[in-house]
């Protein structure tokens, strides 16, 4: 699995510490450092099943400044890959890339519902 994440983020954290309590096994990859590509995003989009809003950091400076909470509603799904693709700290984090799933942001009982089987 890839765990996609911001080293500073505690929620990152949070996530990370879920994983290596339940030993999952995963590849950490820092998401300022190595910015997900258009083609990474859309591929993660389409195996999520959510919307691509999910895949936006609505809480972050970068979407702020943008204004993106006005132009998204409008802007082509194309347009939101490319421009999602140019900063790291436009997505969503963290992310959690699996075989079968993509999951966006640390909800716990999302998480527990994915990755650990009962």
């Amino acid at each position: 699995m890839d765990f996609i994440c911001y080293p500073k983020c505690s929620t990152c954290a949070k996530a990370k510490a879920f994983l290596n309590q339940h030993n999952i096994q995963f590849t950490e990859r820092d998401i300022k450092t190595n910015n997900p590509t258009k083609t990474e995003l859309q591929n993660w989009h389409k195996k999520s099943g959510l919307p691509l809003k999910r895949f936006f950091n609505t809480s972050g400076l970068l979407y702020k400044q943008h204004a993106l909470k006005d132009k998204l509603p409008t802007m082509p799904e194309e347009e939101q890959y490319a421009l999602l693709a140019t900063d790291g700290m436009l997505v969503k984090r963290p992310i959690l890339v699996g075989e079968n799933f993509v999951l966006t942001g640390f909800k716990l009982a999302e998480w527990e519902a994915a990755l650990l089987q009962k």
